[in-house]
């Protein structure tokens, strides 16, 4: 548990609208949340390309404008691949409590996505409560393979966003 307040960043494309605005009113009720900033998209009228709106909530999370981002897309896959392409970001796909709650404690991600098309609202808004509750523990053992990982990503890949 924790008692930090997350300031998130929430986007979707069209196929996952209807559950971002359901979640970003829960977040922004929610006491563990200290601002919310949506990136899109705002309807359903015109389509955008998920990758667009994934790779600008984990931009921002990069540079350290946000801790966490929720990401909604018809499975989930497309947002968390998508995130997944900036450097220092780790993005994952998540539709249970085991998953959700070893996102944060085993590989200390900082995006949790999930598909529209996938689960019910009421699952997903569960989730994602369940989510801010957990803080990851940078003494624990699963410390050392994020640092392994971040070490990989440091040598092999682009630099991380700069300001």
């Amino acid at each position: 548990m924790t008692n930090k307040k997350f300031r998130v960043i929430v986007g979707s494309d069209t196929a996952g609208y209807e559950y971002k605005e359901a979640i970003k009113k829960d977040l922004e009720n929610n006491p563990l949340i200290e601002s919310v900033t949506d990136v899109g998209v705002f309807g359903t009228d015109k389509e955008v390309a998920y990758p667009l709106v994934a790779i600008e909530c984990a931009e921002r999370i990069a540079r350290g404008e946000a801790d966490r981002g929720v990401l909604i897309c018809g499975t989930g896959l497309g947002v968390a691949l998508s995130a997944n392409k900036v450097a220092g970001i780790r993005a994952v796909t998540a539709h249970d409590s085991f998953s959700v709650e070893r996102s944060i404690l085993s590989n200390n991600c900082q995006i949790l996505c999930m598909g529209q098309r996938v689960i019910g609202l009421q699952l997903a808004r569960r989730l994602v409560k369940e989510w801010f509750t957990y803080t990851f523990d940078e003494t624990s053992a699963s410390a050392e393979k994020v640092a392994t990982l971040l070490e990989y990503e440091q040598k092999h890949l682009s630099n991380p966003i700069s300001d």
